[in-house]
């Protein structure tokens, strides 16, 4: 099961990077980014650090849901990693990828040697504060990965405490490269995410008693997501979803409280989040059959089960998506399963 980070406030720190790329160095990026500014460019990172540059960047390699992210506002990268296959992988899974180098599909490992022959003047991941280093790039990677960041500057948004706000710092970085982010299309999306917002709300609102929680199921362990470190589930927290926060974090890992299979049972919660990645049985059914004590969660005997649409979520589309399935659950769920 991958780590999932804490949040920490880091001090800012400027640094310069001139000259990124070369001026005879075509750019293959999308539409928006072609018709991007000739510079100076800057941004600033989810570090704090302000990254700059005398052009703005066109050749860009990013990791998947940042990719996603750049896409929705039609920027195409010329090289993306993903942390699984791209054929599975939630961000990109719907997406024409054509023309577009696929770096690496396991994480921990990106083909840096075909990463360099796309002379990248731009590498895009997200930050997460308690690694300090960007998406492919943490500790525990393969260290010919981590060479991917000499190739050109590294930016991305900080995975923080919302995903509305992630998905606006990658609307921010966008429009630095030179995205029309007021598009028709652009503003078709964010009007759909603000009506999903409101119905989920409606939903919650009238089912104020339902709780919820969310769960990773594994072969070793039943884990219990921690709120504090999850950033879509402290958006639902804030819509009014009553999203329970387990009591026992792990000390040295507190993403998760893990439970034995024994102690499947210690929360009851009216809904469940199933966590909606790759982990294999992926129904709550195949998961009683697995693990029989599954079953003495109530909600999940009951069959309110939910897929949760856990870490990956980088755009307004996707999490509007996201949205309107939860809300349905909540819709038919029955606050009273877990007493």
């Amino acid at each position: 099961m991958r780590a999932w980070r804490p949040l920490l406030a880091l001090a800012a720190v400027s640094v310069v990077l001139a000259g990124c790329g070369s001026a005879d160095t075509p750019g293959t990026a999308g539409t928006a980014a072609s018709a991007a500014p000739a510079g100076p460019w800057s941004f600033t990172d989810g570090s704090g650090k302000t990254v700059t540059a005398d052009k703005t960047p066109t050749r860009i390699i990013a990791h998947a849901g940042e990719a996603a992210a750049l896409m929705s506002f039609g920027i195409k990268p010329v090289g993306i990693y993903a942390d699984e296959s791209v054929k599975t992988d939630a961000n990109l899974k719907d997406l024409d990828l054509t023309g577009i180098e696929i770096l690496g599909q396991e994480w921990g490992k990106i083909d840096v040697e075909k990463a360099a022959a796309l002379r990248p003047d731009l590498i895009v991941g997200d930050w997460w504060p308690a690694e300090k280093a960007h998406s492919g790039l943490e500790e525990g990677v393969d260290e010919k990965s981590k060479k991917l960041a000499e190739l050109a500057p590294v930016v991305g948004v900080s995975q923080g405490k919302s995903i509305v706000e992630l998905a606006k710092g990658y609307e921010n970085l966008a429009k630095s490269l030179g995205a029309d982010v007021d598009s028709p299309d652009i503003a078709a999306n964010k009007k759909r995410f603000e009506q999903a917002v409101a119905t989920f709300k409606e939903a919650v609102a009238a089912k104020p008693d339902l709780t919820v929680a969310a769960m990773g199921p594994a072969d070793d362990k039943l884990y219990v997501a921690n709120p504090e470190y999850a950033p879509e589930l402290l958006d639902f927290q804030s819509w009014g979803m009553k999203v329970i926060n387990p009591q026992s974090p792990d000390p040295g890992f507190p993403y998760w409280e893990n439970l034995s299979w024994e102690n499947a049972d210690k929360y009851q919660p009216d809904l469940i989040l199933f966590d909606g990645r790759s982990f294999k049985p992926t129904s709550n059914a195949d998961w009683g059959k697995k693990q029989p004590t599954w079953f003495k969660i109530k909600a999940a005997k009951a069959g309110a089960v939910v897929a949760w649409p856990a870490y990956w979520l980088h755009t307004y589309g996707d999490f509007a998506t996201e949205l309107d399935k939860l809300t349905a659950a909540v819709k038919t769920a029955d606050p009273n399963i877990g007493d």
